[in-house]
C-alpha cells in the first residue's frame, strides 16, 4: 500500500473521523495551546480530500480541503514542522487560510504517527501573528502528539472490549433461550437431560425441579381407553368373557 491508503486504513481502524468532540482529545488541545502560547490548537486529521478536526481550539471551522492544508506538508516529516511566517514561505503565501480567515502566520505542527510508522494528521499550533517556538516548546508539542496517539489506541481498545462485551453478552442470552428449550423425543416424548440420557418427562421433571408428579387419565384419553375396550369392539370370541 502506498502512504495514503495505509493513512486511510489506519484511520478506518480507529473509526474516529466525523466522530463528536471528547474531553481527552480536547483536554491536549488546551494544554498544546497553553504551552506553546498560540490562540489556535488543532487535532487534525487527513484523508483523502480534506482535513477533519477531531479537536479545535480557538476556531471554528470543522474541516478544510485537503489542499490547503498545512498538516499536509507536516506529516511528511518526523519532527515539528514549523513556519515561523506563512506570508513569506512561497508554500503557503497564496493560500486560502493564509490570505482568509483565519489568517494564519505561525504554524507549528507535531506528526501523529502510529505504532505502525503511519502518519495520520497532526497536533498543530497556530498564531495570527509570525513567531517562533523554543526547543523545549518543541519538545512538549511532540510529547503531546504521542499522547494524542495514546489517546486514540485506548479509545480504539475500549471499543474493542464494548463489543467483545455486547457480544458475549447476546452469546449468553442465546445459551440461556437454548437452555430453556426441553429436547424432547418426536416419538416416545422421553426428554434428554445435560447428560444427554433420556428421561420420561415425571423423572426429568423431578430431577431438574422441585414438580413432584401424580398420575391420572384426562376425559379425551379415558373416552378412548372406554372406546376401546367396549364389548362392542372385541372379537367375538372374546365377549364373552367380559
Amino acid at each position: 500500500m502506498n502512504d495514503l491508503e495505509k493513512r486511510l486504513a489506519a484511520l478506518r481502524e480507529y473509526g474516529i473521523m466525523d466522530t463528536p468532540p471528547e474531553q481527552a482529545f480536547d483536554d491536549l488541545t488546551r494544554l498544546t495551546s497553553f504551552i506553546c502560547g498560540t490562540p489556535i490548537a488543532l487535532v487534525s486529521l487527513l484523508d483523502s480530500r480534506r482535513q477533519w478536526f477531531k479537536s479545535s481550539i480557538g476556531l471554528a471551522a470543522s474541516e478544510t480541503p485537503l489542499e490547503h492544508a498545512f498538516c499536509a506538508h507536516a506529516i511528511e516529516q518526523d519532527k515539528v514542522f514549523l513556519v515561523p511566517d506563512a506570508t513569506r514561505d512561497k508554500r503557503f503565501a497564496s493560500n486560502p487560510l493564509v490570505t482568509g480567515e483565519p489568517k494564519i502566520r505561525f504554524y507549528a505542527g507535531a506528526p501523529l504517527i502510529t505504532a505502525e510508522g503511519v502518519a495520520i494528521g497532526t497536533l498543530c499550533a497556530i498564531d495570527r501573528v509570525p513567531r517562533k517556538l523554543s526547543r523545549e516548546q518543541q519538545a512538549a508539542l511532540t510529547a503531546l502528539a504521542r499522547q494524542v496517539i495514546w489517546a486514540l489506541e485506548l479509545r480504539k481498545t475500549v471499543k474493542a472490549l464494548s463489543l467483545a462485551l455486547a457480544e458475549k453478552k447476546a452469546a449468553l442470552r442465546e445459551i440461556a433461550s437454548l437452555q430453556a428449550l426441553l429436547p424432547m423425543c418426536a416419538w416416545c416424548r422421553k426428554v434428554r437431560d445435560d447428560q444427554n440420557f433420556w428421561l420420561r418427562v415425571e423423572d426429568y421433571l423431578a430431577a431438574h425441579s422441585d414438580i413432584q408428579v401424580t398420575h391420572g387419565i384426562c376425559p379425551e384419553c379415558f373416552a378412548k381407553i372406554e372406546q376401546q375396550f367396549s364389548p362392542s369392539n372385541q372379537p367375538p370370541d372374546q365377549r364373552s368373557s367380559i
